[in-house]
């Protein structure tokens, strides 16, 4: 197989007939290879075959075969256009096309010529659905019933229709099979059993599966009765697809003797070129020579039907060999042995490192004949796919560049590439943790200015990929999230450095401490998952903010986006890194490129320990069922529900309705089923109005079926409640009350968002606690499922899971806990035999922070809010209420705040008298104690839910009767 650089001369004309003169023009253009059709042999050609069907895009190694099916109908007959080939040979179907020109296509799988060296196997999978000459290889214990007697037909048939259609569809296929022996053991163990006497007959046990009798069930015998039988079955299955087939037997001399091996070659040739299918089979009646001569030895000597389909493979020039076996692939050591692990790439360099189990009972060659075939077979420019023949769909799997089996190649660095990025994401995660905040947040803050400095670079990178999806047909919606904007980037450096500033008591942060015993005391604290891997589709700007994220939190992470972004994603990942440089942790954080990664890396358990999908329903379930050992923290679908209840005002509803739908259609949480209480239906102009307004933005309303009866003529009725749109469409239905309400959305729903619209208080609360999502809303559009809206920062996704993390995942979902058991002195037996007692006592816990010298900022007099900002000099003396504030400072223990009371009265913790700074630590932590006496008119503080984010006085869980210790500020 000759690659495109290695192809000479400016244009080579390829005959379709002895009488055309030319008819194809194959055109190198700056490394670029390309096939059109010439305009001088085919006048009446349409315009729109004028262009080129075939360009290599640069890639080395590629190859063509210019395959012209079904001419014109004139003509009676197509070819096959190539070098060295007879075109007389390539007769084919002259009237299977639809059309004169319908079925013209070009195969790049063939080599042009073997100028200059032999041919080159592919390199990558993808590759594989270019070849067209494929040889299928059965082992036996694929079409072998258990017992050895007879034929597993449901497997067979299968492997046949797979075969039927690849061949229809104008591919080269043969196959090599095993299961004669099977199929004439069953035969012979009839005979046998009328041979029995009547003992024997009417005895209990199976005479016919016992050791004696099978031994005397010669193998060679065997074959040459079943071998009569398989091919009639073969014969007849395919001709249920309009394909006919071949037999060919094969011994060793059949390759031995250069006479009988270019015989069998172009046997084989001639029957491929008239469309029949040959099906190949060593001969296992007859016993081949013992001995082999020296020249002969070094090739692959032909010992089983592995080697025979590589020496096929081989002399034939076929493009891809797939060996069906019953296991999944090359396994590092037998797989049921502890720590085996399938390996999907294989490179012959790897065999010293592989384990080989025994062989299956029913066949005649072990793994490691398939390996050493399948070698052999690939250093002469065969590429080779060892997969599970039990599996369904596989054959055509593979041919489409599924990752299926282990897929041999030349490629030292496949297979290795995936696991090394996890080690270091690993490593790197480690080191990221043992970073103090200040450090993980710089690296935030560096990549948030490096978004603005480098936004020229971004925007050109991401126009390619728009440019790109102009050309694909990308859909608007896909494209939107596609586009990046200098607004679009400005916003995402504020939300990074928001991360940077919330994230300094992210890690390490303690949740609660137990005096265990005296002397020994238990903490809880944070600390990261691990190594994550999010995959994600279409959006670039997640990328720096799933990255910031990671960072704020310690943990390491690996990311896959979607190829429409592919160069908006590389520009990103390169600042990702030169932020993590900074403060040498740039391995914590990579992107994995090909699509087959992802699989390899989901068999990672050992370096990743969580995977977060982001994009479509379809993304987030296939990762959910290939992810068979990580857990995977997202949502399958995003069904989300409003209700509207009977007391709901008109005016709400609408506006709510219309939000929820119209604002971001394709998002998780847009609504896809309307909810309305019948009366509102029948008493009220508000469906009216909610149609209308679902109208005017151009949505696709569907009825359900209660909707529907009581429409005279109105919409198509929804076909299945259960369905996410993701589009401008949704359902509406009636539901009589709220309880039938909440039972249609646990039936229907996804536990995603789902809200209810009523001024009914005591009916929202009942809808509020009776519905089981992650989300929850009175009067709230569903699109405030979202972190940034819920004030809790950037988000790595949405989890409708019950376990770790539910909602909207910040950076609080991307943390874990572990106990830590600090004492002077311990020992179980102790406690056990009575000399020492538990006091498991809670303990306050007491967060140091360097408050530093703390002031407030008014920032507008309208807002009636005030900000607690760090001060960067050092701390003031104390002046008067010894607090450290000076006198033009707005002092936060005191009521008098301009614009409206003070927050220390919105708490109900009455107004502060004297608050006081006192050395804490050695290290210049400074606590705030502040002593008061609340006021009779307060309310309970443990009645009062505190804001996790814009507030700026956090109120610890232990509060006194008449005291109440504040704990730290926190700064927003």
């Amino acid at each position: 197989m000759v690659p495109f650089r290695k192809v000479l001369g400016p244009v080579v004309r390829l005959p379709v007939s002895k009488t055309a003169s030319s008819s194809f023009e194959i055109v190198p253009r700056n490394t670029r290879l390309s096939v059109a059709p010439s305009s001088k042999a085919f006048p009446h050609l349409p315009d729109s075959y004028g262009e080129p069907w075939y360009s290599s895009k640069g890639n080395k190694g590629a190859s063509l075969r210019v395959s012209f099916l079904g001419a014109y109908r004139s003509s009676l007959s197509s070819a096959n256009v190539a070098f060295g080939r007879s075109i007389a040979s390539y007769q084919r179907r002259a009237y299977s096309t639809k059309s004169h020109w319908s079925s013209l296509h070009l195969d790049a799988s063939r080599s042009i010529s073997r100028i200059e060296g032999s041919r080159a196997a592919f390199q990558h999978r993808q590759q594989l659905q270019h070849s067209r000459r494929i040889v299928v290889k059965l082992g036996s214990a694929v079409i072998t019933r258990r017992d050895g007697y007879g034929l597993a037909l449901g497997r067979l048939a299968s492997i046949v229709e797979q075969v039927a259609e690849l061949q229809n569809e104008g591919r080269e296929m043969m196959m090599v099979t095993s299961g004669a022996v099977a199929f004439g053991k069953q035969k012979m163990a009839q005979e046998l059993l009328m041979s029995l006497s009547m003992r024997e007959t009417l005895s209990g046990k199976d005479n016919l599966r016992g050791e004696e009798v099978k031994s005397m069930l010669a193998p060679r015998a065997s074959a040459a009765v079943g071998q009569s039988g398989l091919m009639s079955l073969y014969e007849a299955m395919f001709a249920q697809y309009g394909v006919k087939v071949a037999q060919i037997l094969i011994t060793k001399p059949d390759f031995y003797n250069n006479e009988t091996r270019q015989n069998l070659i172009s046997t084989i040739n001639e029957l491929i070129a008239l469309n029949i299918l040959p099906i190949i089979n060593t001969n296992d009646a007859v016993t081949p020579p013992p001995d082999v001569d020296e020249e002969v030895s070094r090739k692959l000597d032909i010992r089983d039907n592995d080697s025979l389909a590589a020496r096929l493979a081989s002399e034939v020039e076929t493009d891809l060999l797939i060996l069906m076996t019953d296991v999944d692939g090359i396994f590092n050591k037998p797989p049921g042995e502890e720590g085996a692990r399938l390996i999907d790439n294989f490179s012959p360099n790897m065999i010293s490192s592989l384990e080989f189990g025994a062989k299956s009972n029913v066949g005649t060659g072990g793994m490691d004949s398939k390996v050493k075939a399948a070698s052999w077979a690939l250093e002469r420019g065969t590429s080779v796919v060892i997969c599970n023949g039990l599996a369904q769909g596989a054959i055509k799997g593979i041919v489409h560049g599924r990752k299926i089996g282990t897929f041999f190649t030349t490629s030292n660095s496949v297979g290795l590439e995936v696991e090394v990025l996890a080690k270091n994401a690993r490593r790197g995660g480690r080191l990221l943790q043992s970073l103090n905040p200040e450090d993980r947040a710089s690296a935030i803050m560096t990549l948030a200015e490096l978004l603005e400095t480098r936004q020229a670079d971004i925007l050109v990178a991401n126009q390619r990929d728009l440019e790109e999806a102009e050309k694909t047909g990308l859909s608007a919606a896909l494209k939107s999230r596609l586009r990046l904007t200098p607004a679009k980037l400005n916003s995402l450096a504020d939300g990074l450095r928001q991360i940077a500033s919330d994230s300094h008591d992210m890690v390490g942060r303690v949740l609660s401490k137990t005096l265990i015993a005296e002397g020994i005391e238990l903490r809880k604290v944070t600390v990261p998952i691990g190594v994550l891997l999010v995959i994600f589709e279409s959006r670039p700007d997640c990328l720096p903010q799933v990255a910031a994220l990671a960072m704020a939190t310690g943990n390491g992470l690996l990311l896959k986006g979607g190829k429409e972004a592919a160069h908006s994603n590389q520009a990103l990942i390169e600042l990702v890194k030169e932020a993590l440089g900074t403060v040498g942790v740039a391995g914590a954080i990579s992107m994995v490129t090909k699509r087959d990664d992802i699989s390899d890396l989901l068999q990672l358990e050992e370096f990743i320990d969580l995977v977060i999908p982001r994009g479509s329903s379809d993304l987030v379930r296939t990762i959910q069922e290939q992810s068979q050992s990580i857990p995977v923290l997202g949502h399958a679908e995003g069904i989300c529900h409003v209700y509207i209840d009977k007391d709901a005002d008109l005016e709400k509803a609408v506006k709510i309705v219309r939000d929820a739908k119209c604002d971001y259609p394709s998002a998780c949480n847009a609504m896809e089923t309307l909810l309305i209480h019948e009366e509102i239906f029948k008493n009220s102009d508000l469906f009216t109005s909610v149609c209308q307004a679902l109208q005017r933005e151009g949505v696709q309303i569907n009825a359900g079926p209660r909707l529907s009866k009581m429409l005279t003529f109105g919409p198509p009725v929804a076909k299945s409640f259960k369905v996410e749109f993701s589009d401008l469409e949704c359902i509406i239905e009636l539901v009589s009350d709220m309880d039938e309400a909440i039972n249609h959305i646990h039936r229907f729903g996804s536990s995603h968002t789902d809200v209810i619209v009523t001024e009914d208080e005591a009916a929202a609360d009942r809808f509020l606690n009776s519905v089981d999502s992650a989300c929850v809303f009175h009067n709230v559009s569903s699109r405030f499922a979202d972190g940034y809206r819920l004030g809790l920062g950037a988000e790595v996704g949405i989890s409708t899971a019950r376990i770790h993390a539910r909602g909207p995942v910040g950076m609080e979902g991307l943390l874990t806990t572990k106990w830590i058991l600090k004492g002077n002195y311990g020992v179980a037996s102790e406690f056990t035999e009575g000399r020492r007692n538990f006091i498991h006592k809670k303990l306050p816990v007491e967060t140091d922070f360097d408050l530093g010298s703390i002031h407030v900022e008014h920032e507008s007099a309208q807002q009636g809010e005030s900000n607690l900002k760090p001060s960067t000099t050092s701390a003031q003396p104390p002046v008067a209420g010894g607090c450290g504030h000076s006198e033009s400072q707005l002092h936060p223990c005191d009521g008098d705040e301009p614009g409206g009371e003070s927050p220390t009265t919105r708490r109900g913790l009455g107004a502060i008298p004297d608050c006081e700074v006192r050395s804490q630590t050695e290290d210049d932590l400074r606590a705030i104690s502040v002593s008061l006496t609340p006021t009779n008119d307060n309310v309970s503080l443990m009645d009062k839910p505190l804001s996790p984010i814009h507030q700026w006085l956090a109120v610890p869980e232990h509060i006194f009767h008449d005291s109440v210790l504040l704990k730290r500020f926190i700064y927003s």
